[in-house]
């Protein structure tokens, strides 16, 4: 029997509450909503007035994974949805994660969040910049910190403040506030950022996707600025082997990085990392230090 519970009057039916969705752990999935119901305060608002894309894993990381942007089907009438313009179709709608209520029923659907750099009233307006440090091997994150410290003095040269946070895989989410702007233009100048990365340091960076480039290297990949593009949301878990979470860090910690394993947070370490920095990524939210592009 499926359990009815409710939540800021809501009622939700959340299911199969012992299946265990990541075996290296035994991590369940009521352990995944009770870790959604913990951080939703930060979580709520980075994905606020966000339209959401869902990469679901039903039956864990080694189960099928599939990604859907579209209103998933059964999805309530009280969850709010938005309209999305697309390029070459006609505009689609997408959820829009609110409120603690709505959160726990995307949850239960066990799923990544993703959220583009722009507001749902403002499509293609980006109010953050976004570099996504993707390591080859045998680098890993320890060469992420090295490419994201190089790049937070480039950004503050022009008068931009960067903050960061794991990817919740392998590397590093570099994020920057600004004043909305158009998110081609955001686009143009995150790419010669990469540019000029892989030009200072030609043995560490490369900007192009080209696989065959990147092994030993850090792929600075700017076209998640891209309005139809979105990243992993702060707080939201990964579909890894182990319940990983992007998790916001220090400049601290990243410059004191030598092993993997130190930028490597779990569902279990996050609440703590509250209590310590609060949300590190605040600064986005009400758009604090926010900068202009160049």
């Amino acid at each position: 029997m499926t359990p009815i519970t409710e939540v800021e009057g809501r009622r939700l039916a959340l299911s199969n509450l012992d299946k265990v969705l990541y075996p290296a752990t035994g991590f369940t999935k009521g352990e995944l909503l009770h870790y959604y119901a913990t951080v939703a305060a930060p979580l709520l608002a980075h994905l606020y007035d966000r339209p959401v894309s869902f990469l679901r894993y039903p039956d864990g990381p080694e189960g099928q994974r599939f990604f859907t942007k579209n209103v998933p089907p059964g999805t309530p009438s009280w969850v709010r949805t938005a309209d999305v313009p697309h390029s070459r179709s006609a505009p689609s709608r997408q959820v829009l994660v609110q409120d603690l209520a709505s959160l726990m029923w995307a949850a239960n659907l066990v799923t990544e969040f993703h959220t583009p750099q722009w507001q749902a009233d403002a499509p293609g307006q980006a109010d953050r910049l976004v570099l996504d440090l993707d390591p080859g091997e045998p680098a890993d994150v320890v060469e992420c910190c090295a490419v994201a410290l190089w790049l937070q003095e480039r950004l503050s040269a022009d008068g931009l403040h960067s903050y960061v946070k794991t990817s919740g895989s392998k590397g590093l989410h570099m994020l920057v506030p600004l004043e909305p702007t158009p998110s081609d233009r955001v686009s143009a100048y995150a790419k010669t950022l990469a540019v000029e990365a892989e030009a200072e340091h030609p043995e560490l960076v490369v900007h192009r996707m080209t696989r065959s480039l990147r092994p030993g290297k850090v792929f600075v990949d700017f076209s998640q600025n891209a309005a139809a593009k979105t990243t992993a949301t702060p707080y939201t878990l990964r579909a890894r082997p182990e319940p990983t979470v992007s998790a916001p860090v220090t400049w601290e910690e990243v410059e004191a990085c030598t092993d993997a394993r130190e930028l490597t947070f779990l569902a279990d370490d996050i609440a703590p990392r509250l209590e310590r920095h609060g949300d590190l990524l605040g600064p986005l939210i009400n758009l604090n230090r926010a900068g202009r592009v160049p």
